[in-house]
C-alpha cells in the first residue's frame, strides 16, 4: 500500500489542485466580421485565421 513519506502542506496541495478549476471559455470579437470567436481559432463564418483565408467562407447564414 502506498504511504506518504511526509505530510503535504495545504499550500502545496492547493497549488496542485489550482489547475482543476472550471473556467468559462473566452471569446473575442473578430476585427473584420464583428462576430464572437474563440482566440487562436479559425473564424468559421469567414474562414479566416490571422488575416489569411484558410477555409471557404460559409454562405448559408
Amino acid at each position: 500500500m502506498a504511504v506518504p513519506k511526509s505530510k503535504i502542506s495545504r499550500m502545496k496541495r492547493g497549488n496542485r489542485r489550482s489547475t482543476d478549476a472550471l473556467v468559462a471559455p473566452a471569446y473575442v470579437e473578430d476585427k473584420e466580421s464583428g462576430e464572437l470567436r474563440r482566440p487562436h481559432h479559425i473564424d468559421l463564418k469567414t474562414g479566416k485565421y490571422r488575416g489569411r483565408q484558410i477555409l471557404e467562407a460559409k454562405d448559408d447564414f
